[in-house]
Parts: structure tokens; C-alpha cells; sequence
């Protein structure tokens, strides 16, 4: 009876968070289409002038930063359990920068513009050969998480090595808009861009629904084979979700580091490990997350517009040294 008791605390606890961090999260993107150098209702534009920055500055933006951190955080939490690692994150195991390396590759060899769909795949392309690359070393029973980490910290050097030579045969230009890109930014999102949505929401919704399924594999391969759950399978659909995520998000946004790690990292340490709650948790306030930042990017100076992975990488590294910190005195 104390058990069940216990449980239903728990499951109580999560459920609660859930619904808090949902509300956070509107009114953070409401409080986030409203501030700026002019401030606006976004459900009473005054004018043309407002209703033109609401419907395409300030609302495209929000939903980019939005759905980026959510599809980041859960693509984090998802392969902290797959490789076996907390440490796993797409930034820190180069997965965005094999995304990056991709889209760098397609904008220099492409004569023409490529449309928002082209760059998706190329982004998805690069993701996943890199995220093949990991599962590949780490499915040898010869690789340590520790060796593992420092495979994906590699490749990201060696994407980094890559972009790096891209800068130097580019003009000035395109050099400088390249390196924005690279750092993060949502700004100048345009509602063409935001036809990835359609690609990303579902794919979101699948991901954080796997969360019993991650429960389970965390028992063991062999544990999860004899209670039902196609193994294979399921590590394989995960594989190619997080690699669409992660090229949709870079191809969005740029390569934005740090949610992925801290976001579902610290929502384990405060809550627990059950996946089927974490999932959608985790893609939640990865979009606070994220929302926020953008908006402090904004706002932080009054004639430039920080990029985002600058201010992301400012608040989580604090946040997530401190809580390791937290973790070892307990």
C-alpha cells in the first residue's frame, strides 16, 4: 500500500509539473510576441504598423524558437538513455554539426538558393550519418561512454574544421552571414521557413510518445525483448526521429548548443527517470528554454540582436555547474 502510495505521489508530482510548465510556457511566448522596442497586445495590434511586426517579425519567431528548443531538449533526453550516457546532447556528440557541415556543404556546391525542403534533408542527411556513426561505436562492447563522447566531440571538431574552410574561401558577406547562422538565431524567420513545422510537430509528438518503450530498453536489451518491445526496431525509429529533429532545427535555426544537455540532465535530477513523463517535459521547457533566450537576445542590448546560442550557452552552463554541484553535496 505505502508502495502504490508512493507511485501515485510521483505520477501526481509529474502531472502537476506538466501542466504548471504548459502555462509557463503560453505566457512566456505571449509576454515574448508582446516585448520589444515597441510594445504591443498581441490580441489588439494598434495599427498596421504592429499588426505587420506581430504576423511577420515577432509571431514567426517565437514558434521557431519555440518548437527548435522542444524538438532539442527532447532529441537530448532521448539519446541520453539510447547511448547510455547523461552527457549525450546533439551540440556535445557533433549531431548538429555533422547537420551544419551538411547545409554549409549544400549553400557553397548549390548554384541556386535552396528552398527550405532541400535544406531540411540536406540538414537531416548530415544528422544522421553522424548519429549512425555514434550508434555504430557505441553498439561495440570495445567503446566506453567515456571514448564515445570524445568520437562525437571529434567529429564536431572535425565538422568545425570543415565550416572553417568555407569561411575563409567566402566573401565578406556570406562569411558573415554564415557565422551568424552558425551561432544560433531565430531572427528573420519567415513563414516559408516555418513550413517545417508540418515536418517537425508530428515527428515531435511520436518522439515524446515513446517514452514506455524508453522505460523499458533502460532495463536491458534482453529485459526488453522478453516484456515485448521490439528492440531493434525502436532504437532504429529513434535514430532516424532525433535526425530529422536535429536537421530540421538546424536548418530552422542554426546550430543552437546546451538545450539538449541541461534541459532534460536537470529535469532527471529534480524529478526522476521515467521517460513517459520526461519526454514531453523536456520538449516543454526546452521551449521556455529557448523562448526565453531569444527574447533576452532581443532585448539585452537596444541596437543588436544577440545570437542565440551565445545566450543559451550563458544561462545553461551556470545553471547546469550549479546543479551538479547541488547533486554531489546531496
Amino acid at each position: 500500500m505505502l508502495l502504490n502510495e508512493l507511485l501515485y505521489r510521483q505520477q501526481r508530482r509529474w502531472r502537476t509539473c506538466l501542466i504548471v510548465s504548459s502555462l509557463l510556457l503560453v505566457a512566456i511566448c505571449v509576454f515574448a510576441v508582446a516585448v520589444g522596442e515597441i510594445w504591443i497586445l498581441p490580441w489588439a495590434p494598434n495599427g498596421v504598423l504592429e499588426q505587420q511586426l506581430l504576423l511577420q517579425l515577432r509571431i514567426p519567431r517565437v514558434l521557431a524558437a519555440l518548437i527548435v528548443g522542444a524538438a532539442l531538449a527532447s532529441s537530448g533526453a532521448v539519446l541520453q538513455v539510447l547511448l547510455g550516457n547523461p552527457l549525450a546532447e546533439p551540440g556535445v556528440l557533433g549531431i548538429s554539426g555533422g547537420a551544419s557541415l551538411a547545409v554549409v556543404l549544400l549553400l557553397f556546391f548549390v548554384p541556386i538558393t535552396p528552398t527550405p525542403f532541400i535544406t531540411m534533408i540536406a540538414a537531416m542527411a548530415g544528422a544522421l550519418l553522424f548519429t549512425l556513426i555514434l550508434v555504430g561505436f557505441s553498439r561495440r562492447q570495445k567503446v566506453s561512454m567515456a571514448r564515445l563522447l570524445l568520437i562525437g566531440v571529434a567529429l564536431g571538431i572535425l565538422s568545425g574544421a570543415v565550416v572553417t574552410w568555407a569561411f575563409y574561401f567566402s566573401d565578406d558577406l556570406s562569411m558573415r552571414q554564415l557565422m551568424y547562422w552558425l551561432m544560433g538565431s531565430v531572427g528573420g524567420v519567415s513563414w516559408e521557413q516555418l513550413s517545417l513545422l508540418f515536418v517537425i510537430v508530428p515527428v515531435l509528438i511520436v518522439l515524446c510518445m515513446q517514452g514506455k518503450s524508453l522505460d523499458v530498453m533502460m532495463l536491458g536489451d534482453v529485459a526488453a525483448r522478453q516484456l515485448g518491445v521490439d528492440v531493434r526496431r525502436i532504437r532504429w525509429l529513434l535514430i532516424l526521429m532525433i535526425s530529422l529533429l536535429v536537421g530540421c532545427s538546424v536548418a530552422l535555426a542554426g546550430v543552437i548548443g546546451f538545450v539538449g544537455l541541461v534541459v532534460p540532465h536537470l529535469l532527471r535530477l529534480q524529478f526522476g527517470t521515467e521517460n513517459r513523463y520526461l519526454l514531453p517535459l523536456s520538449a516543454i521547457c526546452g521551449g521556455i528554454l529557448l523562448v526565453l533566450a531569444d527574447t533576452l537576445s532581443r532585448v539585452l542590448l537596444a541596437d543588436a540582436d544577440l545570437p542565440i546560442g551565445v545566450v543559451t550557452t550563458s544561462l545553461g552552463a551556470p545553471v547546469f555547474i550549479w546543479m551538479l554541484m547541488r547533486s554531489q553535496l546531496d
